[in-house]
């Protein structure tokens, strides 16, 4: 069985870790690289740093935290927000990212996943889906941030950037992020079913039996979470412990 993954997600702003509900009401949380050398210490499986602000301004701000971040930990870390297009995905890994995440841009450009995992290797790409509930079953894709509807269906463009060359999802659910209120269950183990690669959940995360929910019921390869973390609740090795007394398989 694949071990499953604990991730701690750093949202990013004018070089802070932030964290808000629903993609709004930032708080500030701390510097990214010290929170970034915390998290490798403390076992994480990797990182995800996620500039949610991102402009073109911030992308001196992004590329320098990417070579600071790189030389302080020894997990593999991802990056994403505002890398729109191959020589920003390669500005990401010459500063020493190991896998970038894309969404606006996939969606406004799908063919930049696959010239990007041809050029870099599938295991490389992730997309990003932010979703929000529409219906019964029902979920649509949100770009810029979750701030602008796609008109796309979530589980159709989950599948469509698995033919495209993703490698991995990173699936947030709009409606549950920052609420701390568990994730959308119905949403992950739909999207993981629809597809062939890993998902990453999130978006929700408020206990241990949460992250828990996500990798058994939803059906997740790996939890992505932020406040739990970030504000002392609870620590990775924490997680890793309850999700093996449940009988979840992690790495050690």
């Amino acid at each position: 069985m694949q071990a499953k993954r604990i991730i701690p997600c750093l949202d990013v702003a004018s070089g802070r870790v932030v964290k808000g509900t629903k993609f709004i009401n930032l708080r500030d949380a701390g510097d990214p690289v010290e929170l970034a050398a915390y998290y490798d210490g403390e076992g994480a499986d990797e990182l995800v740093f996620l500039d949610i602000t991102a402009s073109y301004e911030k992308r001196k701000t992004m590329v320098d935290l990417v070579r600071r971040t790189a030389e302080n930990i020894s997990i593999p870390f991802i990056i994403g927000g505002g890398i729109k297009s191959l020589e920003d995905i390669a500005e990401m890994f010459e500063a020493g990212a190991d896998k970038v995440s894309i969404s606006t841009a996939a969606v406004e450009n799908p063919e930049l996943i696959g010239k990007a995992a041809k050029m870099y290797g599938t295991q490389r790409i992730v997309v990003a889906i932010d979703a929000k509930k529409t219906g019964p079953d029902s979920w649509e894709v949100y770009t810029h941030g979750g701030r602008k509807a796609a008109g796309l269906d979530a589980l159709e463009w989950a599948k469509k950037v698995e033919e495209l060359g993703a490698g991995e999802i990173l699936l947030t659910s709009i409606d549950k992020d920052g609420t701390k209120d568990g994730y959308d269950i119905e949403l992950t183990a739909a999207v993981s079913e629809a597809v062939n690669i890993p998902v990453i959940a999130s978006g929700g995360a408020g206990s241990l039996k949460h992250i828990l929910e996500a990798l058994t019921k939803g059906k997740a390869d790996a939890a992505l979470a932020a406040s739990i973390f970030h504000y002392g609740q609870d620590t990775i090795k924490e997680a890793k412990d309850y999700l093996r007394k449940h009988g979840v398989v992690v790495r050690q």
